[in-house]
């Protein structure tokens, strides 16, 4: 018979080696889909690209990126302080970069939120107040790149109709569509309590059965469960209501951040030699925004570059496409694996440290 500690140590094993076969997988796709586009673009032309690409936007590029993942931060911040916690804005940017690199390794980049809500609540922030934090984000952002969205079409009709083919605008509207049926799932939760209630605790007794080895257990977890879902569904109406600040000081701090974030593909194509089409370019991005939510991928990579590929030849000349979509993807994908392995290591040696001793002792019996 199976030791206690076999089975979390075997389990444990087990998910670093998925969780490794996963980062490969993204990392993979990624860079297969990017040679593709290289090979397939590549022509005289392109040598002389790299050549003169100015590396100072680079940089700037690079420093656009970080200033939005520090507004993101600061979101966080200040929507766990409209419900009344005081969050560092270190441990939120921390948790920001470990999310992004918990987002490489899952499809749709979904691994983010949960990494998300353990760290604040590891912080202090109660589990339901902490989920109701992250989900309200989502909210947000749905909001403001709806709203930007509306905006841009709107300026350039012309380019929307008469440029894009049928097969992109059936995939622009598909995109909207998940967008907007995602923006209403938590409205649906603060408007009908009850019956969302119900439905995921349906969910809840029938998930932990199959999850739980100790039958003694489940009483108790799904018990907790409704505590939690009460506390998120109340931190959610307080959005609403008492801490609509928090809401409406993050949809600013939100709207900031998409900016700062589009801002890189305009930056890097002005080191190409390009102007940076900002309009056009800031519409692409919303779309590759969305398709980046839809869980296709582990970190939605290969579908990222091929989309970015296919709108951003309408104003790139296609010698210059892969240069482009590989420094875009090493700004705001690569760059996240990077700063992320940072952030797990802070986070792990957090963990060490408060490691509690009567574990250890379970351990080694």
């Amino acid at each position: 018979m199976n030791n206690p500690s076999d089975i979390v140590k075997t389990g444990s094993y087990e998910l670093k080696l998925s969780s490794r076969g996963w980062f490969a997988l993204s990392i993979l796709f990624s860079l297969a889909v990017i040679i593709i586009v290289f090979v397939a673009t590549f022509n005289e032309e392109t040598i002389g690209y790299i050549l003169h690409f100015n590396l100072l936007f680079l940089c700037f590029a690079i420093i656009f990126r970080m200033v939005a993942l520090a507004l993101w931060g600061i979101r966080i911040q200040l929507m766990s302080g409209a419900l009344g916690y005081r969050v560092k804005l270190l441990h939120c940017f921390n948790m920001v970069l470990a999310g992004l690199f918990a987002g490489t390794i899952t499809p749709g980049q979904a691994g983010g939120e949960p990494v998300r809500v353990h760290e604040l609540y590891r912080y202090g922030v109660k589990l339901g107040d902490a989920a109701a934090v992250v989900i309200m984000e989502r909210v947000l952002d749905g909001v403001i790149l709806t709203f930007m969205g509306v905006i841009l079409m709107t300026l350039m009709t012309s380019f929307f109709w008469t440029t894009l083919g049928l097969a992109m605008i059936i995939l622009i509207i598909v995109a909207w569509v998940f967008m907007i049926s995602f923006i209403l799932i938590p409205i649906f939760a603060i408007k009908y309590p009850v019956r969302t209630k119900s439905v995921l605790m349906k969910l809840v007794r029938w998930l932990v059965p199959k999850f739980s080895r100790w039958s003694a257990t489940e009483h108790l977890i799904t018990e907790r469960a409704d505590k939690e879902i009460n506390n998120l569904f109340t931190s959610m109406a307080r959005f609403t209501g008492t801490a609509r600040s928090g809401l409406m000081t993050g949809g600013i701090v939100t709207l900031l951040f998409w900016i700062t974030e589009f801002l890189v593909a305009s930056v890097i194509m002005m080191g190409l030699g390009l102007g940076p089409a900002i309009i056009e370019s800031f519409f692409f991005q919303i779309l590759i925004a969305i398709i980046n939510m839809i869980p296709l991928t582990p970190g939605s990579s290969g579908v990222v570059e091929l989309s970015t590929s296919s709108l951003y030849a309408l104003l790139i000349p296609s010698g210059m496409i892969g240069i482009f979509v590989l420094l875009w993807r090493f700004v705001t994908f690569y760059l996240n694996i990077v700063l992320g392995a940072f952030a797990g290591v802070v986070i792990f040696k957090r963990e060490i440290k408060y490691r509690k001793p009567e574990d250890e002792d379970k351990e080694t019996e």
